[in-house]
C-alpha cells in the first residue's frame, strides 16, 4: 500500500494521532465531565494537541531510539 521509504513517517502519524486522541479525550473528560459540548471541547483540545505531538515525536523519537539501543547493546 505505502512505500518503505514512508514507514517513519507513517509511524509517527499514526502513533502522535493515537497517542493524542487518547491523552486529549481522557484530560477532557477528567477535566470537564461529559456533557452536551463534550465532543466540541475534545475536539478543540484535539485539533491543538495533534500537531505538538507528531512535532513531538519527530524531535524526540531519534533520541529515544538512540538511548534504547545503548541501553539494549
Amino acid at each position: 500500500m505505502f512505500k518503505k521509504k514512508y514507514s517513519n513517517f507513517l509511524f509517527t502519524l499514526i502513533v502522535g494521532s493515537l497517542m493524542s486522541l487518547l491523552m486529549t479525550i481522557l484530560i477532557t473528560f477528567i477535566n470537564t465531565g461529559f456533557d452536551n459540548q463534550f465532543f466540541y471541547r475534545f475536539f478543540k483540545a484535539w485539533v491543538i494537541s495533534l500537531p505538538i505531538a507528531i512535532c513531538a515525536i519527530l524531535i524526540v523519537g531519534p533520541f529515544a531510539r538512540k538511548l534504547t539501543d545503548k541501553l539494549i547493546n
